[in-house]
């Protein structure tokens, strides 16, 4: 299981959102850049980084922090918000970008995800963001009637990387990751699930990593990191440990 450090960016700085509400911001870091040095030195190999102010806008407001980013540090990048079209996909992979999140786009356009992970197998993933168990798009503005389960599984033979599966209820509101939940829907569809929103502590972290076999790839990580609830070197060395027998 992958631990991924978020840097989620608003007007050109690292923040945190409250469940997703860009008036919740809490800016955490001022310099980008530095701060995914600092994940990388903590040992971490993936960064998740977010254009938020691309997820509304529908394309790169926050280009100039990501190029910064992917120029710190030798970590890889995955990379979503506000990424609409065929054109964004190869831009953000030209730089250097390891791995593009669709997210809105897997409702509006499947055929272009579909397309995108056929043409660059291991570096499209699929963002499903869920209120209640139904999907929401536009930077979480808009919410469907889609059941996250019946999205994902549109995308199971194309060459996908991974679902990013996030419970917006939790997310940068650290009252814990529901484990049972996110394994339940990994176990319905047959491509690796990153889990994102709610991690509060080291037990989260412990609890998704004893759902592995369940198709729980990894976490997503964001303000327990910042404010220190949780310890790098102690997450990722409980990742390290094989798993029981």
């Amino acid at each position: 299981m992958i631990l991924f450090p978020a840097i989620d960016l608003k007007d050109g700085v690292c923040v945190r959102l409250l469940r997703g509400e860009m008036a919740s911001a809490t800016v955490f870091s001022r310099d980008p850049a530095a701060q995914a040095r600092q994940f990388a030195e903590a040992g971490f190999t993936w960064l998740h980084v977010v254009d938020l102010n691309g997820a509304i806008a529908g394309r790169s407001v926050n280009g100039a922090a990501v190029a910064a980013i992917r120029k710190a540090v030798d970590s890889r990048i995955q990379l979503g918000g506000g990424v609409r079209d065929r054109a964004a996909i190869e831009h953000w992979l030209a730089i250097g970008i390891d791995r593009v999140v669709l997210g809105t786009m897997a409702l509006r356009d499947p055929r272009l995800v579909r397309e995108a992970a056929a043409n660059h197998p291991g570096r499209i993933a699929v963002a499903i963001d869920a209120r209640d168990g139904r999907i929401a798009v536009e930077g979480w503005t808009e919410t469907t009637g889609l059941d996250a389960v019946e999205l994902a599984r549109r995308f199971e033979d194309c060459g996908v990387a991974a679902i990013v599966y996030t419970d917006i209820a939790r997310d940068g509101a650290l009252v814990g990751v529901d484990a049972n939940a996110v394994a339940g829907v990994a176990r319905q569809i047959r491509i690796p699930v990153i889990a994102s929103g709610g991690a509060a502590s080291f037990s989260d972290i412990a609890a998704l990593k004893a759902r592995e076999a369940d198709g729980i790839a990894g976490l997503i990580c964001g303000r327990a990191f910042y404010d220190g609830r949780i310890d790098p070197a102690a997450a990722l060395r409980l990742l390290a440990e094989a798993p029981p027998c």
